[in-house]
């Protein structure tokens, strides 16, 4: 199907609201269960929603100087660490100058900037501490990870809002292509739920009090939320040499820009539609072969208005749609690497997760969005989409072995 180099998954770690692993997480995405809960950190705002992860324990974070990472960071390296066990990776055995990192987020680490404005404002310059920085640039995920695993290949963090996740994938497929890497960990990570981005997002019109119902006709906005998703990907060679089993195969990757305002999407979804168009050309595939379409579905009016278009027009046989948000909320720059790990997990098994908080199907959309129990359908081949503020759009068009 594809005629470059092919990269192949071999691990997927998630940190989620529904759970701080892989399998707790599917289960409750399966199950259709919503995380979202009044947030006490949010009273006083005109949305109070949020999704948060619950404390972390894993021994990745009992290395020295974990307790002064960011949140965003600790959820990078928990998931990787996931991603890389599951692989049956050692980092003590492997050549780190031939190890990629590519991350993808949209805010870095929030919360170490309001402590440090905080002290600022109440304390003075003395009272910043001196690992306000490393907190919060947003490349920091990317070199925690490079450093906690000796990762010395290309390290590259990318921002394309909600398409990060989806952007770090398609670029570490790249650098395997070219052989600049025989493995690459992929990361999208976010923890954005601050009173400041709540009051934000809230302004523009972007925000449901009520809950995330994704392509519901009473939808009305997304829950703000936070976590990472965590693949691991690997030159099929690579990966044969050492008898792992790949869990799928990214076939094919496109991106493109709307170029029509900084918040909505073009309204006749012409960036989001030339990007899955590309990424089927790239995977050498044909929208007939698509099986499952992972949405980005946001539950706001416009994205799933547009979204259902555009998956209409390319995918006329209806293939089963899908949206995580309904249980895990928006968690921003991570979206993308989070659903196209629960897209790997869907091919593998077979089944379409449902679509929380669909209960009055909008009758305008006329696509396949799964509702009630998950699904079971074997298919092939699945796209994953995210679109993000700026107007950007990638598309990760991931295959069975």
């Amino acid at each position: 199907m594809n005629r470059r180099p092919e990269a192949v998954v071999t691990g997927v770690g998630l940190v989620t609201p529904a759970g701080c692993d892989r399998d707790t997480t599917w289960s409750a995405v399966l199950a259709g269960h919503p995380t979202s809960t009044p947030d006490p950190a949010l009273d006083g705002l005109p949305v109070s929603l949020s999704c948060r992860v619950a404390e972390l324990d894993h021994p990745v974070l009992r290395h020295r100087g974990s307790a002064r990472l960011d949140r965003v960071d600790r959820f990078a390296l928990t998931a990787v660490a996931q991603a890389l066990d599951q692989a049956g990776l050692d980092p003590a055995q492997w050549d780190g100058s031939r190890v990629a990192v590519v991350t993808g987020g949209g805010m870095g680490g929030l919360l170490t900037q309001e402590t440090a404005l905080a002290r600022l404002a109440e304390r003075g310059p003395d009272f910043v501490s001196p690992y306000f920085l490393t907190g919060y640039l947003i490349n920091m995920a990317c070199a925690n990870i490079a450093l906690r695993f000796g990762a010395t290949g290309p390290a590259l963090s990318t921002s394309t809002a909600c398409a990060s996740g989806t952007t770090a994938l398609g670029v570490a497929r790249d650098l395997i292509s070219t052989g600049r890497c025989d493995i690459a960990l992929v990361c999208g990570a976010e923890a954005a739920i601050t009173r400041l981005m709540v009051a934000g997002f809230t302004r523009i019109g972007a925000l449901s009090g009520t809950g995330s119902r994704p392509f519901d006709a009473t939808r009305d906005g997304f829950v703000i939320a936070e976590g990472a998703g965590a693949l691991v990907l690997e030159r099929a060679e690579h990966a044969a040499a050492r008898t792992a089993r790949p869990l799928a195969r990214l076939v094919g990757y496109a991106a493109s820009t709307d170029a029509h305002h900084l918040v909505a999407p073009h309204p006749a979804g012409r960036g989001a539609e030339q990007a899955v168009r590309a990424a089927l050309a790239d995977a050498g595939a044909a929208p007939a072969d698509v099986g499952h379409v992972n949405a980005h579905g946001t539950a706001t009016r416009q994205n799933d208005e547009i979204e259902a278009g555009v998956v209409r027009r390319v995918f006329p046989h209806r293939p089963p749609v899908t949206s995580s948000k309904g249980v895990l909320g928006h968690t921003l720059g991570a979206a993308g690497a989070i659903e196209a790990a629960l897209t790997v997990l869907a091919l593998a098994q077979g089944v379409v997760p449902p679509t929380a908080g669909l209960s009055e199907p909008d009758t305008g959309a006329e696509i396949d969005v799964v509702a009630g129990p998950a699904r079971e359908h074997a298919f092939e081949v699945a796209v994953s989409n995210s679109f993000g503020f700026g107007g950007h759009n990638a598309v990760a068009v991931l295959a069975r072995t």
